[in-house]
């Protein structure tokens, strides 16, 4: 491509993609408005963004299948079609479940386009300066999921929660249009038959989430989470049996030989985890804990946004000068520090919360990212969009885990406080308080394995 079209080209594919990560977390904030409005319950409206991850993760796996026997111009197109439909119908939706109907529609779209825009941009990147173009797709990662709250709590201060999805319409109505003159085919293709068997058995990946989502809600039935988490496990295994021995898997699974690889898998997890927790539990800290008011603390996320968005791009281009293991080791730094002061200094100004939130999402911008790219450089070519695809699942199943722990450990130990005679206040800072000490090992655990890793260059020989 000339320079022009490969500009428009990244230019088009990052903005579409931006504004289709920002419905991921966007949600949260309208909350309490969408359960006025259809009369539903805290438990069921939350399902807009349990449900959106979940079905998100069930089509990241059949990426690499798609961009194999898709043209990339038809596939971008066609979720960015996909997801246009879903938020008219979330739109014009007269009742809670046409509304839950668009948000899967929605979800299927994003969870297609996640993994294989990262692909294509690994493939047509030339191998020294992978680290800088992902560092700018990390703006998508990790900046959008930040920027998802406070997009949505400056849009519903002045509108009605059906002005944000006509925001959503409007951008990736734009994107759709101009994606008919920018969009190239640039990816070869392998035809192949999709193995519904493999389909089928990824179906576990929905009782997992289902099963780490309840979990960390209070009045959980066990005994019937338990059954459901077996049987997802059950098909989890014969998933991986099936992808480990068919000749040609849905998911190849063989990228997990490489030590290397494994280790970017669980490293960008982690540095996920962090990012996720921290733009679900400082929000509810700010509110429950320093007495903000809703739209104070969602932009109180508006520094560390900004940062991570500032960042992400220096650290892509550092990656490639230094090497990706210091890159990384300083982020993880970074991410310890945060959760360690947290852990052990108590903060009851919001200005230092924020500083602490600038601290730990700077740091996600040293790892996330330059994980995925030395991922990729650790397999041979033909495998890229296998391990994309990968990695990303893994960080979607690890980011809700993150979620589900915080939310496990906050609700029982104030409730438990509150049992024993302690006060809301002091049972909420207790509460908030293990979820810090909890993710400072997690954190502690993500900087052992940067340590491990190795600084590897593309190869296409493994």
């Amino acid at each position: 491509m000339k320079p022009l079209t490969r500009w428009l080209f990244i230019a088009t594919m990052l903005v579409g993609t931006f504004t289709m990560s920002i419905s991921q977390s966007s949600l949260s904030t309208a909350y309490p408005t969408l359960m006025k409005y259809f009369l539903i319950s805290a438990d069921t409206v939350q399902w807009l963004t349990t449900g959106f991850m979940i079905v998100m993760c069930i089509t990241m796996p059949i990426s690499p299948w798609l961009l194999n026997n898709i043209s990339f111009k038809q596939l971008f197109m066609g979720a960015l079609l996909l997801f246009d439909l879903g938020t008219l119908i979330i739109f014009w939706g007269p009742n809670f479940y046409m509304v839950m109907l668009g948000r899967i529609m929605e979800a299927a779209a994003v969870g297609v386009l996640f993994p294989s825009y990262q692909t294509v941009l690994l493939e047509i990147t030339p191998e020294q300066k992978r680290g800088t173009i992902m560092g700018v797709a990390g703006l998508v990662m990790g900046s959008a999921l930040a920027c998802g709250p406070i997009i949505s709590g400056i849009v519903l201060r002045y509108t009605s929660w059906r002005g944000l999805f006509i925001f959503f319409m409007v951008v990736i109505t734009l994107v759709l249009l101009i994606s008919l003159f920018v969009m190239r085919d640039v990816m070869p293709r392998v035809p192949s038959k999709l193995d519904w068997v493999s389909v089928f058995y990824s179906l576990g990946l929905i009782g997992l989430l289902y099963v780490i989502t309840k979990a960390g809600q209070p009045g959980a039935e066990w005994p019937v989470l338990l059954v459901i988490l077996a049987l997802s496990i059950l098909l989890l295994v014969f998933f991986v049996r099936r992808q480990l021995t068919v000749a040609n898997p849905m998911l190849d699974l063989w990228v997990m030989k490489s030590f290397n690889y494994d280790l970017s898998v669980l490293l960008t997890g982690f540095s996920y985890i962090s990012l996720i927790v921290v733009t679900i539990i400082f929000p509810l800290y700010y509110q429950q804990v320093l007495g903000a008011s809703p739209f104070v603390s969602g932009m109180a996320l508006v520094p560390g946004a900004a940062l991570l968005s500032l960042l992400n791009p220096l650290t892509g281009t550092l990656a490639d000068k230094i090497g990706f293991k210091p890159t990384m080791l300083v982020g993880m730094t970074m991410i310890v520090v945060g959760w360690g002061i947290l852990a052990m200094v108590p903060i009851f100004n919001i200005w230092g919360m924020i500083g602490i939130a600038m601290l730990i999402e700077g740091g996600n911008a040293f790892v996330m990212m330059p994980a995925v790219t030395l991922g990729a450089n650790s397999l041979p070519n033909q495998l890229v969009s296998h391990g994309t695809a990968v990695i990303t699942t893994v960080r979607q199943v690890l980011g809700s885990t993150g979620v589900a722990v915080a939310t496990l450990i906050l609700v029982n130990l104030t409730g438990h406080a509150i049992e024993h005679g302690a006060g809301l206040h002091a049972a909420n800072q207790l509460g908030f308080h293990a979820v810090y000490w909890t993710f400072f090992g997690v954190a502690i655990v993500g900087f052992v394995i940067a340590t491990l890793i190795r600084s590897t260059q593309p190869n296409d020989a493994n």
